[in-house]
Order: C-alpha cells, then structure tokens, then sequence
C-alpha cells in the first residue's frame, strides 16, 4: 500500500526532525528505567522493545533497567505469601527475597531481552550481582527504634563498577539490568530500580536517563505538564508542594543524577506506546525534561 501525499509529507517530516538528534546522540549512553505499565502490556512492552533496538542501530548505547513490582506481587500471592508495605517498600524477609531474585532475575529480565531479539536486536540479561556489578547494602533507616517494623533485604547502592557495561557498551549488545544485587555481609538485597537507573547513569555520565512512568510527566497544580525544568526550579516545586507522593521519589532520583553529570534526566509516559523514541527524535518530547541548565 503506497503513502498518499499527506501520509507521505509526514513521515519525511518525522525522519528529517530526527536526524540531528541521531546526530547528536550517536555515541551517547542512555540510562532508561523501563516499568508500569509498559511491562504489563503485550504491545507496549514491543514498542518498547523496537525503540530500543532502533537507539542501538543508529549508534547509541541504550541500557535498561527494569522494576517489576506487580509480577512479584502477584507470585508471591499465589504462594501465599502475605505482601507488607512500609512506607511503599516491600517489606522484605529471606522468604520473599528468595521470590523476588527468581522474578527480577529470571522471568521478568529474560521476557525484556526475548522481546528485544524478536524485533532484531541482541541483549543480554543480568543483574547487579553478575560482574559484581552493583554492591548493595541495607537501606539506610533507624529500624531499630520502637514500633519500627524492619524492612528486611530492602537495599540502596553502595558502589557500582562499570566494567562489565563498558564491555556490553563497546559491543552490539543491548544491558538489561534487574536492580538486585549482593553485599559484603553475604546477603541479596532488592534495590528500587528507579534508583538503581539514576546511579547508573550518574556514573557513566549518561547523555540521559529516562524513567517511564504510568503518568504523563510531572504535572503543576492545574494538571499541565512541567518541561525544560531546571534543578533550581525542581527544588522550588519540592519545596512549595508541588511535588508530592509517589512522584517524589523519581524525582529526587533525576534531579541527584543531573546534579551528579548526567545531561539531562526525562519523566515520560510509558503507556504510549515508542515513548522513548518520541522524547528522544522529536521536538517536541512526551513528557517532563530536567537539566542543569538555567
């Protein structure tokens, strides 16, 4: 089926606002943390996929890392194992640590990297245990005080090295990273992926890192979505309220990795599908975009 001439005028549109952008970023590493509902749905999760494994053929670096909150939680009810949340954080005991290694490492990583080969690309799965990667430790919090309930095997990043995705970098390979990793006390520790995302991309000095959300991007007051932000307006919007619930951890985690280097850091919108692909090629983006520039 031929293109009509309108059909026709704007995909020669497309293609030419995202060349300087493919020329601007070839080279360039991109940290982007792939959850909500973009691993839930079929299609969204192929889109996904094509949009990575377009990055890698243009000559980017895309690396993903991924978060998996709801299959965890839908294993371990079929186990019976009881969920307990504190402060949004899975509680965490060796039992349910055990699920969520086999889920974050096994099922959920290795689906992401079948769905990048279906569309044509290479990818290889692991985690922040392979490489010793990531070393993790418990997450910082008084647990010891009185009617504090202690989180378990919940983990925050102590140290990263690079080498192994410097390796996968120079390759045609694309990372998949599950945010577990282990410690110099023995034990596996389950690390927020956002946070995982933004320490990563901290460290290689990411062109960007990319968080998809299950929200447009952030929002002010009226409902309309914030972009071209600032640090500095960042922290005013945290410090008038704007800034609330569970975006509040997101942010904190872009505004830290664009304060450590990163060029920019974006909140997109996972539920539309090739979001990345939008934020990155075109002019206009598809959702909230921070950078230390004022």
């Amino acid at each position: 089926m031929s293109l009509n001439q309108g059909e026709a005028g704007n995909f020669a549109r497309i293609l030419t606002e995202s060349l300087p952008y493919i020329q601007r970023f070839t080279g360039k590493t991109f940290v982007i943390k792939f959850g909500g509902n973009a691993m839930t749905d079929a299609e969204l999760q192929e889109s996904f996929a094509r949009d990575v494994v377009l990055m890698k053929l243009v000559g980017m670096n895309p690396i993903v890392v991924h978060g998996g909150g709801p299959q965890i939680g839908e294993l371990l009810e079929r186990l019976n194992i009881e969920s307990e949340f504190v402060d949004g954080m899975r509680v965490t005991d060796e039992h349910t640590m055990d699920v969520v290694e086999m889920v974050l490492g096994a099922s959920v990583n290795k689906e992401i990297v079948d769905s990048i080969h279906r569309n044509g690309g290479r990818a290889i799965g692991i985690t922040g245990k392979d490489g010793q990667l990531i070393q993790a430790r418990k997450l910082a919090g008084d647990w010891s005080r009185e009617g504090a309930k202690d989180i378990g095997q919940v983990g925050e990043v102590a140290s990263i090295d690079t080498d192994i995705l410097t390796m996968l970098i120079g390759s045609d390979y694309i990372p998949v990273i599950a945010p577990v990793a282990g410690s110099t006390d023995g034990k596996t520790y389950n690390i927020n992926a956002d946070l995982v995302a933004g320490k990563l991309a901290e460290v290689l000095q990411a062109e960007k890192l990319m968080l998809l959300t299950n929200v447009a991007g952030l929002l002010d007051a009226e409902g309309n979505i914030l972009t071209g932000l600032n640090t500095q307006q960042v922290e005013e919007l945290v410090g008038q309220g704007v800034i609330h619930g569970g975006m509040l951890p997101k942010i904190q985690c872009a505004l830290e990795a664009v304060q450590g280097g990163v060029s920019s850091a974006h909140i997109i919108d996972g539920r539309v599908a090739h979001a990345a692909l939008l934020e990155i090629f075109s002019d206009e983006g598809i959702g909230t975009q921070i950078s230390s520039r004022r």
